[in-house]
């Protein structure tokens, strides 16, 4: 039988496939996009993001989170999920169809009527494969939903690719995102159809059972995309889309960037802490190895990317982006920190404490909004700089508030990340010296890469760090199966 080790390693690389190959397919579609399109139109379309996100939360209410945080969930409870996924889904779509003229109103753009009414079909599809993504979470189908996702992205990049070419503009986007959910649901019930399948027996007491726990799940997500998404919304409100557009695209990089890492966490970190929960010097082993993996990775990546962000962006997209280099360079920054606010999130969850999942993140939106509109006449960068610093900070009141469910002192926290942030630090600014007299873009990017990547390679081989010894042990071991 499988230990958890294994089940964690084999877990972390199907995780590491999907981000990865995710990652470069949105790399590679992106690029198109971003010459076939202008910031204007990524503007329009960045706006209607926290609408579909938050619809998104509703209609899922939290209960894909119960379910795996259920030992041993029944068909009867992935049943139940879905036709109250569907049901919401219905309602929601209702409601936000109904007030599409309000949202172009408030943003002062009338083409958002129509818009927005299309591309919230895409979270009403949605709500038929919410149960069966669950259902392959739970199970850590890893590989399975690493297909799904490079299929789904595969089509819909280049459905938005062609509509683009066709002068679609903003309508590419939005039809890249419909045609991706409807796809990727195709694939959750290729692969789960012979597992388990909805029926038409409505029995909502497994609901009402989760209901507790799925509730203040949904309220913090809610809350999550709303701090994700505050920028942008305040942005699409007070200034030209252009600056919005310009935002919106940094944030997409940075994003990218760090879901390389998250998402790995994401499709391991709950299932396999479930598992020990109840037994706290394992957990705590556990949870430190995690921390310790992410660091690994999370500051060398970001902290890269915001080093070559201004000839990625140039060379990538154009010099009509150059005014996102500096959004995206702060982004990466406090991105790094990202995955870190997924274990705290993922250690609270697998021990059932949704209620400091809710509090943390009810006070980090409500911070997160003061402090923002505190700087809203200072402009663009003063403002992202300002979320920035907030974000890594409020990442200290996550330790302090989980740090008792697994008695996770402050020096142990800082002896498992400090090390990897001072090395990438310390490398980044060297290898940027180092090579800011090279004119040639392309070159100069090539330089960057490729000395960073071969610095914190021979420092961490050189510093015998364990993380990397297991890592290439198991890529060893993969290669002989």
């Amino acid at each position: 039988m499988e230990s958890l080790k294994e089940k964690a390693a084999r877990g972390f690389f199907w995780g590491a496939m999907n981000s990865g190959v995710t990652q470069l397919l949105n790399l590679v579609i992106g690029v198109f996009l971003l010459r076939l399109l202008t910031p204007d139109d990524y503007g329009i379309v960045g706006v209607l993001t926290v609408f579909t996100l938050v619809a998104g939360n509703l209609q899922a209410c939290g209960f894909s989170q119960g379910l795996a945080n259920l030992k041993q969930p029944t068909a009867n409870d992935y049943n139940s999920v879905f036709w109250f996924n569907v049901i919401v889904s219905i309602i929601m779509y209702a409601v936000l169809f109904a007030c599409a003229p309000l949202i172009a109103a408030f943003f002062h753009q009338p083409k958002l009527v129509s818009l927005s009414r299309f591309t919230f079909l895409a979270f009403l599809i949605s709500s038929l494969g919410i149960a069966r993504n669950a259902y392959m979470h739970k199970n850590m189908m890893n590989r399975e939903k690493a297909v799904v996702g490079m299929v789904a992205l595969l089509v819909s990049g280049g459905c938005g690719i062609t509509l683009a070419c066709c002068g679609m503009a903003y309508w590419s986007l939005a039809w890249q995102q419909v045609i991706y959910i409807t796809v990727a649901n195709i694939g959750r019930h290729h692969y789960t159809r012979r597992l388990w399948n909805p029926t038409l027996h409505f029995d909502f007491k497994p609901v009402r059972g989760m209901f507790r726990f799925s509730s203040k799940m949904l309220l913090t997500s809610i809350l999550n995309t709303l701090g994700s998404n505050v920028l942008t919304f305040i942005f699409g409100r007070y200034l030209p889309m252009r600056a919005v557009g310009n935002f919106t695209q940094a944030n997409k990089w940075s994003t990218m960037g760090y879901t390389l890492i998250t998402g790995m966490i994401e499709q391991v970190a709950q299932p396999v802490l479930v598992e020990v929960t109840g037994d706290e010097d394992r957990e705590k082993r556990v949870f430190r190895k995690m921390l310790r993996f992410a660091a690994f990775l999370s500051f060398p990546a970001l902290f890269g990317l915001s080093m070559v962000a201004e000839e990625f962006t140039l060379l990538l997209g154009s010099d009509k982006w150059i005014d996102s280099v500096p959004l995206l360079q702060l982004l990466c920054v406090s991105g790094a920190f990202a995955p870190f606010y997924t274990m705290f999130q993922q250690l609270v969850v697998s021990n059932g404490r949704s209620d400091i999942y809710l509090g943390c993140s009810f006070m980090q939106i409500v911070l997160q909004v003061l402090v923002v509109m505190a700087f809203i006449s200072r402009g663009v960068l003063v403002m992202t700089t300002v979320f920035c610093i907030f974000y890594i900070l409020y990442l200290s009141v996550w330790y302090f508030m989980s740090r008792k469910l697994i008695h996770l002192r402050l020096h142990e926290l800082l002896l498992d990340i400090c090390p990897f942030c001072l090395v990438s630090l310390v490398i980044m600014a060297s290898v940027w010296f180092a090579t800011r007299g090279i004119d040639l873009l392309l070159a100069r990017l090539a330089a960057r890469m490729v000395l960073a990547a071969l610095l914190y390679f021979l420092t961490m081989k050189w510093a015998h760090v364990e993380i990397l010894n297991e890592c290439l042990r198991f890529v060893a071991k993969r290669k002989k199966k």
